[in-house]
C-alpha cells in the first residue's frame, strides 16, 4: 500500500517556518510597495497567501513566476490558459489562484520532478503548442546569499534568524532570479472515453485507467483500508 508523507527533498522544500520570526501580511504588502510592486502583484499576495495558509517563501518567488510566464505569453488572468508544474511545493497554488489553472479543469498537470520551475502555453488545436517554461536559476542566485542557502537546503540557513531575511531578498531579486526557455509541449486533443467497473471494488472509472481488470485504486495506486464498522 502506498502511504502518504510530509517529507520532500525538493528544491524550495523546507520544515515548515516558525511563524513568529515571519512578517505578518500586513507587514509583507507594505515592503511589496517599498520594494516597488505594482498595486496588482500587491493583489495577488493579497489573495495566494490565505490560499497557501501562511507567506512560504516558496511561494513567493512562485507568484513572481506565474506573473512572468503570463506577461511571455501576452496573457491575462481569466484567460484561458494551461500550465505544468515540476514541483508539488507551493508552487501550484499561485498558478490556480492567479491563473486559475486546476487540476479539476484539467489546465493544471502536477510532474513531482523536484524543479522549482513552471511551463505554461495557450491552447492548441493541434497535437504541440508553444509555451514558456520559467525557473529558479541557481547561477543567478549568487547576489542573494541567504536565498541561495535556503534554496539549497543549507544548513547554514537559520530558519529561526534569517526569515525576513530571506523575505527582503526574494523581493529585493524580482525576476532576476529567474530563467527562461521557450519550449514546445505536446496536447492531447480531448477524446470520447468509455467507463469500466473493476472488478475488485465495483466501481466505474475511465476504461484506460484499468490495470488489467481493476482499477488503480485496488492496485498500485491504493492508499487506504476499508474499516469494518
Amino acid at each position: 500500500m502506498n502511504t502518504i508523507t510530509n517529507h520532500s527533498t525538493e528544491h524550495g522544500s523546507h520544515p515548515p517556518m516558525d511563524h513568529q520570526h515571519e512578517y505578518t501580511e500586513e507587514e509583507l504588502l507594505l515592503k511589496l510597495e517599498e520594494f516597488g510592486y505594482d498595486p496588482a502583484f500587491q493583489d495577488y499576495y493579497r489573495r495566494c497567501i490565505p490560499f497557501h495558509t501562511y507567506p512560504a517563501p516558496g511561494l513567493l518567488i512562485a507568484i513572481g513566476m506565474v506573473d512572468y510566464a503570463l506577461e511571455l505569453l501576452s496573457a491575462k488572468p481569466g484567460e484561458k490558459v494551461y500550465a505544468v508544474c515540476e514541483t508539488q511545493k507551493c508552487a501550484p497554488d499561485p498558478l490556480q489562484v492567479i491563473a486559475y489553472c486546476t487540476v479539476g479543469n484539467h489546465r493544471l498537470r502536477v510532474v513531482p520532478i523536484g524543479r522549482f520551475a513552471i511551463t505554461m502555453n495557450r491552447p492548441s488545436l493541434t497535437n504541440s503548442a508553444d509555451g514558456f517554461r520559467v525557473y529558479v536559476d541557481t547561477k543567478k542566485l549568487g547576489p542573494y546569499p541567504v536565498l541561495e542557502k535556503w534554496f539549497a537546503n543549507s544548513p547554514e540557513f537559520s530558519k529561526r534568524t534569517m526569515v525576513r531575511t530571506l523575505v527582503d531578498e526574494i523581493l529585493a531579486s524580482k525576476r532576476s532570479i529567474l530563467s527562461v526557455q521557450k519550449v514546445r509541449i505536446p496536447v492531447t486533443q480531448k477524446v470520447r472515453w468509455n467507463s469500466a467497473i473493476c472488478k475488485t471494488c465495483g466501481e466505474p472509472i475511465p476504461e484506460k485507467l484499468l490495470e488489467g481488470d481493476r482499477c488503480a485504486g485496488c492496485g498500485s495506486l491504493r492508499y487506504y483500508e476499508v474499516i469494518e464498522s
